[in-house]
């Protein structure tokens, strides 16, 4: 018998093969996200973390900043020359900036710090290094004058690792530059005078209010001795966490106790056994006096029948004694349980006196630490006072007082938020640095990871028919899941192969009798799982049905179908390759019925060269009368990309359903191989996208109302 006529290839083939180009949507973009959540979110947290981290360890610097106004004032006529102190120019203004800058300035800044200001100016370097406060070197920070806009307003910002410091230092510059100008103009002038005595009587005020609020609080809170205090606090803090911690171990052992009686009641054990049980009160005695009853009722059990007086009273006086042991016991158990009850009073009453010495403790160092600012504040008031009148007194003794055109417009006050690091800013770029970098990785590993994953890859960028998806049914035994539909079980996964049949069904273009090829691109995709599960399906909808396994190489459906492979096509093409009789009763062939409408035709051994037969024109002439005698012959055969068995196999059947395991095989492969068919004579109906937990079923598809299927048909599908 001749081959089959070759068919054309189809004239969508091509087309299908320009289609396919990327066209992405946000649910597929969505599905990137969410497949590489737990790569890209850790490596995001970790670059945007260790960012702020590393930005965050930057000493934080404080601002502070003093601002002065220049007015033209008169010319002042000296004995000798003319003196002109009036800013007439940006250029002389410039000037003024850089003298500053000067280091003559600060020099005298340098020189001008009382010791209690040098200490807030060396506070900071003795937290990074305590040798520091021993040094004379005093660090003003980072002074910068400016000037603002076209007026005559200069700026002194001064940025410092302590805020105190940089608003003292700001202020220094102004009084030293102040000074300057003063030696400069020849004299001091009036505004000079008033200028300091406005300071000194606001300095003095400033001063006498934070002494008194020192005397104040310290009358509020009782701080005679604060030290006292404190030591008195921590004693009784170390004697009620010593008596709490002793409360809470002998808690531990008498709940130790109660549990084992408890557990020894509930299991019907011999409280006697317990030691403490064993020892309390009268039980002891009890025991002994009911061990002697019961030893001289075994004694006279001998002699005696069970209603002789003696034998009744006994039994009696053993029941008594029984009871009253019961009562002990009972008793025993009620004493434990109080002790246990006191133990927790007891612990509960530490901890309550814990706390309220822990709080008190609490509330002293909050009290100290309040108490030595406002010490503080009142010593740098004070300070600030006697140096301002020593200024003011050395202005006015001088002779000749000048008018200088110099006005210091704001001071500067401590500013407790520092300007770096920036929190809102940095906190900003890692958001925007982690966001990047998940999106960046997500999505760049999507191009470079190349494996089959959903409904997209083989619909948009394969270019093929999805006909169905099949969860994986790893939780099945081997036995059970190649026989879904031959055994007609309600059982995971049957669903999902009715609905692979009903596609076939409907993207064929050809009526029965016809050959179905089920490949693969590489081993362990399910192929030989779809194809016995698709010929189950057939076969249960009425159609006579023969399966073929092809896979000469690896065998693996007479396993599946525990039947013996002595038989088949191997074996019936090396007896000679008969044709003649009914195929189905050949010997060699060895056709096996295996469910109703379903038959098994095995490979009858092993070949590592099958290329032989299947190259052979026999090899379709047997497949063309095997479709004459059933109406479906559906073909497991090996991985194109494994063997190029599949290729030959293809040649001479009608159609073809590609299996591919979920991220498995590589698209271009696939593509490849898909191609290499479509250039055939063959119909390929689509491809089965096997392996898909629920979960991913649900988000991997484009199978919307997966959700709502479950729950129509629950535990069945």
């Amino acid at each position: 018998m001749a081959d089959a006529p070759a068919r054309p290839p189809p004239a969508h083939a091509a087309e299908r093969d320009e289609d396919a180009i990327e066209r992405r949507t946000l649910r597929d973009y969505y599905i990137i996200l969410r497949e590489r959540l737990w790569i890209a979110l850790p490596l995001a947290l970790l670059i945007s973390v260790g960012y702020g981290y590393k930005k965050m360890q930057v000493t934080p610097m404080y601002s502070a900043t003093a601002t002065m106004q220049f007015e033209k004032p008169d010319t002042v006529v000296l004995t000798q020359s003319v003196v002109d102190t009036a800013i007439r120019s940006d250029m002389e203004l410039n000037t003024a900036l850089q003298v500053l800058s000067s280091g003559k300035i600060r020099t005298r800044v340098l020189a001008s710090f009382t010791p209690e200001e040098k200490k807030i100016l060396q506070r900071a370097a003795a937290k990074r290094n305590p040798q520091a406060a021993a040094s004379d070197n005093l660090d003003l920070g980072r002074m910068s004058p400016y000037a603002s806009g076209k007026s005559f307003l200069i700026g002194i910002n001064v940025v410092h690792e302590d805020p105190e410091a940089a608003a003292i230092v700001a202020n220094r510059y102004v009084q030293t530059f102040m000074d300057y100008l003063f030696e400069n103009a020849g004299g001091k002038n009036e505004d000079a005078i008033k200028y300091l005595t406005e300071q000194a009587d606001r300095l003095k005020n400033a001063s006498e209010t934070a002494q008194q609020r020192l005397q104040q609080y310290m009358k509020e809170k009782n701080l005679v001795s604060l030290d006292s205090s404190q030591n008195i606090i921590a004693d009784a803090l170390r004697k009620s966490g010593s008596l709490r911690d002793d409360a809470a171990l002998r808690l531990l052992a008498v709940d130790a106790k109660v549990k084992q009686m408890e557990t020894y009641q509930a299991a019907g054990q011999n409280l006697l056994e317990i030691p403490e049980i064993s020892g309390h009160g009268s039980v002891a005695a009890l025991k002994g006096q009911l061990n002697k009853l019961q030893s001289e009722q075994s004694m006279l059990s001998e002699r005696y029948f069970e209603r002789h007086p003696r034998m009744v009273e006994l039994t009696n006086q053993i029941g008594v004694t029984q009871d009253e042991l019961n009562r002990a016991l009972a008793l025993a158990i009620a004493e434990w349980k109080a002790r246990q009850v006191e133990a927790r009073q007891t612990l509960k009453t530490y901890e309550e006196e814990f706390s309220k010495n822990e709080k008190a403790w609490m509330q002293l160092g909050e009290m100290s630490v309040e108490y030595g600012s406002i010490q503080r504040q009142a010593d740098v008031a004070k300070a600030n006072y006697l140096d301002i009148l020593k200024r003011l007194n050395d202005t006015m003794t001088v002779k000749n007082v000048e008018k200088i055109p110099l006005h210091p417009l704001d001071r500067a006050g401590p500013n407790y938020t520092p300007f770096s690091p920036n929190k809102s800013d940095i906190t900003r770029t890692c958001i925007g640095l982690g966001v990047l970098v998940f999106l960046g990785v997500a999505v760049g590993l999507s191009f470079i990871d190349d494996r089959i994953k959903s409904a997209w890859d083989v619909e948009s960028f394969i270019g093929a028919n999805l006909l169905g998806i099949i969860p994986d049914l790893v939780s099945m035994k081997d036995e059970d899941k190649y026989s879904l539909l031959i055994d007609n079980k309600q059982a995971p996964g049957v669903e999902a192969f009715l609905s692979v049949y009903s596609s076939i069904k409907i993207h064929s273009k050809l009526d029965f009798p016809k050959s179905i090829l089920v490949t693969s691109t590489i081993p362990g995709e399910g192929k030989t799982l779809i194809s016995c599960n698709v010929a189950g399906s057939f076969a249960r909808h009425g159609k006579k049905t023969l399966l073929i396994d092809c896979d000469l190489r690896r065998p693996m459906l007479h396993r599946h179908f525990k039947q013996q492979n002595n038989a088949g096509l191997l074996q019936w093409f090396e007896d000679g390759a008969a044709m003649e009789g009914d195929l189905a009763t050949n010997p060699a062939l060895g056709i096996i019925k295996v469910g109703e409408n379903l038959s098994l035709l095995c490979s009858g051994g092993r070949s590592k060269s099958p290329t032989e037969l299947l190259e052979a024109p026999v090899f379709g002439q047997l497949l063309e009368r095997l479709k004459r005698e059933y109406e479906l012959v559906i073909i497991d055969s090996p991985p194109l990309g494994a063997v190029s068995d599949s290729l030959l196999i293809a040649e001479r059947i009608d159609e073809v359903v590609y299996v591919c395991r979920f991220n498995r095989a590589y698209r271009k492969h696939i593509r490849l191989y898909m191609r290499a068919l479509r250039n055939g004579k063959n119909e390929v109906l689509g491809i089965v996208l096997n392996g898909l937990s629920p979960r991913r079923i649900e988000y991997y598809s484009n199978y919307r109302y997966y959700r709502s299927y479950k729950k129509y048909y629950g535990a069945q599908t």
